[in-house]
């Protein structure tokens, strides 16, 4: 592309290219194939495979400004909606983009579909539908009388995306950066936004009966206290302990939901404290009481063992 093309980009306000991509792996699942081809964009691109690596460790709405050019993209329910428009183009036009792109996406394919996909691009059909967002997007005025933007607007400012440094990014060539360093000792991003793989239907059930265990602990832990006001020899020990319960395993469906550090240490322990509520408590439960909670426990803490952060993206050509 001539000099006074790419050049004319730069001026005009406008999307130029979009990516749909596996948030775990950085699998490329669609993309526009009618992206411009000068020098700055085709750069620009190179940006796109290096983010794809790092989407499991970003928060879930970001922004990479990369001179002429900003690259925003979302993530949601395991997969990223990447897009690359001029520097001039409004955020709020950017994020609602995306946001069309990820209903649409959502609606048209299920989860099943993207967590068991394997080859590059086998969503590739849905460039169709990004080539007619993006025309409508790149024409504001028929635009504006179609979409309402305001939610959008207050979600961004109360919101606003993530602005990822050209230094977190690191090198192009694949050399480590000084970001690597203070992010692996930091964890500033790593800790606080690191995803956990998607939940699975025995993660599922595992907490709900840690929310029926701690209901139930709760339950009895209140009328642990009425006996004790009642003054009628009842152990306020009891009382301790039926809430220390309900804590455990409210803590566990924490752990399951979220990533922490040391977080199968912090499981296994809240495990201990549940065998010890209830070794304390064998006189007010019987044995096939005693077996649910503690057997509940064990279950829990095995799927949040098994349930991981979402590992480091294959080296896929996005």
């Amino acid at each position: 592309m001539p000099a006074n093309r790419s050049s004319l980009l730069v001026e005009m306000s406008m999307i130029l290219s979009a990516s749909v991509i596996r948030v775990r792996d950085g699998l490329p699942l669609s993309a526009s194939t009618d992206y411009e081809q000068g020098t700055g964009v085709q750069e620009c691109r190179k940006y796109f495979k290096m983010l794809s690596k790092k989407l499991a460790q970003l928060p879930d709405r970001c922004t990479l400004k990369t001179g002429h050019y900003n690259i925003n993209f979302i993530s949601s329910l395991g997969v990223s909606y990447m897009m690359l428009c001029t520097e001039n183009y409004p955020n709020v036009l950017a994020f609602s983009f995306l946001d069309e792109l990820q209903k649409e996406f959502i609606t048209t394919y299920n989860m099943m579909k993207t967590n068991t996909a394997v080859r590059p691009y086998c969503f590739i059909e849905f460039d169709n539908f990004i080539q007619r967002t993006k025309q409508r997007y790149n024409n504001p005025r028929s635009l504006s009388t179609k979409i309402n933007l305001s939610d959008m607007q207050m979600e961004i400012k109360l919101r606003p995306p993530y602005q990822i440094s050209m230094c977190e990014l690191g090198s192009a060539n694949g050399v480590t950066s000084a970001f690597s360093i203070d992010y692996k000792g930091a964890g500033k991003i790593s800790s606080a936004h690191l995803r956990l793989e998607p939940a699975t239907l025995s993660g599922i059930v595992a907490f709900i009966l840690s929310l029926l265990c701690g209901a139930l602990n709760l339950i009895r832990g209140f009328h642990a206290i009425e006996s004790v006001l009642q003054s009628d020899g009842e152990d306020f020990n009891y009382v301790v302990a039926f809430f220390l319960g309900t804590a455990a395993c409210l803590y566990q469906c924490y752990l399951l939901v979220y990533y922490t550090s040391w977080r199968n240490v912090k499981s296994f322990l809240t495990f201990g404290l549940i065998c010890l509520c209830n070794m304390y408590l064998y006189e007010l439960r019987n044995l096939w009481q005693l077996f649910f909670h503690v057997t509940v426990g064990a279950f829990v803490t095995l799927q949040i063992w098994l349930r991981q952060a979402q590992g480091k993206a294959p080296d896929y050509d996005v």
